[in-house]
C-alpha cells in the first residue's frame, strides 16, 4: 500500500489500473492526432477519389460484363430456336419467286427469283451458325420437327443462375486487375479474371465455386499506396479512359439487335422467343398457302 495525498492509501493494482488507463488515453491521442495529420496530408483527398473510382469502375465492367454474356447467351437460344424458321421463310420467298417467274416469264420476275434464290444459298460456315439446324439435305430432323409443331428436345439453358452471378461478383469484386499496383500482380489477376469470366459465360457455378477457393487460398498480394500525386492523377486518367472505353462497348451492346430485343424483355426474354416464334410460324403458314396456290 502507499499512502495517497489525502492522507488515504492506495493498492499497488490501483495505481497499475490508472497508469494503465493514462497510458491508453495518450496511445489514443496520439493515434487521433495521426490521423487528423494523415486525412490533412495534400494526397489524402486525391487518393479518396482514386480509391472511389477504382470501385465505380469495378461496378461499371461488371455491369458490361453481365450484360455482354445475357446478350451472347440470347444471341445463342435465338439462332438455337428461329434459326430454322427464318431459313424456311427465305427458302419460301426463292420458291414463290421462282414460281411467279416461271408463269410470267418476265425478266424481272426473273431476275427477283434469282436474288431471292441467292438468299438462300449455301455459305461457308452457315451450319456452325444455324448449331447444326442445317445439314447436307437442307433442315435437319429436329428443324423440320420444330417447324411441324412436333415435340423437340428444348435448347439448353445457359443463361447464369443467381447463385453463378453472386459468385462472379464477389470474384470480380476480390480479383479484378484494376485493383493491382504492381504489373505482375495484375498479370495475376488478369490470368485469373479471364477464367472467371470464361466460367461466368457457361454458366459453370461449379467451376465458379472452385475459383473462388482457389483465390481464397491463394497468396494476398500487399497492396501498395500510391505516395506521389503525379502518380495518383495518372490513375484517375487511366480510370477515366477506361470508363470511356467500357461507356462505348455498352452502348454498341444496347444498340445491337439482340442487345435491343433483351431490352423489350430483360426479365422473361424466353417468352419474347415463344412470341417471336409464333410470329415466324404464321408467317410459314401463310407463304406455303401462297406458295400452293402458284403451284396449282
Amino acid at each position: 500500500m502507499t499512502e495517497d495525498a489525502t492522507g488515504g492509501t492506495t493498492t499497488r493494482n490501483e495505481t497499475d489500473g490508472q497508469q494503465a488507463e493514462q497510458a491508453g488515453a495518450q496511445a489514443a491521442g496520439q493515434d487521433a492526432q495521426a490521423a487528423q495529420a494523415d486525412e490533412q496530408r495534400p494526397e489524402a483527398r486525391l487518393e479518396k477519389a482514386v480509391r472511389a473510382a477504382e470501385q465505380a469502375l469495378i461496378e461499371f465492367e461488371i455491369a458490361v460484363e453481365t450484360f455482354r454474356v445475357e446478350v451472347e447467351n440470347f444471341s445463342r437460344l435465338h439462332h438455337q430456336r428461329l434459326g430454322p424458321m427464318y431459313t424456311r421463310l427465305d427458302e419460301l420467298d426463292a420458291l414463290i419467286a421462282e414460281a411467279r417467274a416461271a408463269r410470267s416469264g418476265d425478266p424481272e420476275d426473273l431476275r427477283k427469283a434469282y436474288e431471292a434464290r441467292a438468299m438462300v444459298m449455301p455459305m461457308p460456315g452457315v451450319e456452325e451458325l444455324f448449331h447444326d439446324w442445317l445439314d447436307s439435305e437442307g433442315l435437319s430432323p429436329e428443324a423440320e420437327a420444330m417447324l411441324n409443331e412436333q415435340p423437340v428436345q428444348p435448347p439448353k439453358r445457359v443463361r447464369p443462375s443467381e447463385e453463378a452471378r453472386k459468385l462472379y461478383r464477389e470474384l470480380a469484386r476480390k480479383a479484378h486487375p484494376d485493383l493491382a499496383q504492381e504489373e505482375a500482380e495484375r498479370e495475376r489477376r488478369e490470368e485469373f479474371i479471364t477464367r472467371v469470366n470464361a466460367a461466368y459465360g457457361r454458366g459453370d457455378e461449379g467451376l465458379l465455386r472452385e475459383l473462388a477457393e482457389e483465390w481464397a487460398a491463394g497468396p494476398v498480394p500487399v497492396e501498395s499506396q500510391p505516395s506521389e500525386s503525379e502518380e495518383l492523377y495518372a490513375r484517375l486518367e487511366w480510370l477515366s479512359r477506361r470508363k470511356e472505353l467500357l461507356t462505348l462497348a455498352a452502348h454498341d451492346l444496347e444498340e445491337s439487335a439482340i442487345g435491343a430485343m433483351l431490352r423489350m424483355a430483360p426479365d422473361d426474354p424466353d417468352r419474347l422467343l415463344e412470341e417471336i416464334a409464333e410470329q415466324l410460324l404464321g408467317q410459314v403458314s401463310e407463304r406455303e398457302a401462297e406458295l400452293a396456290g402458284l403451284v396449282q
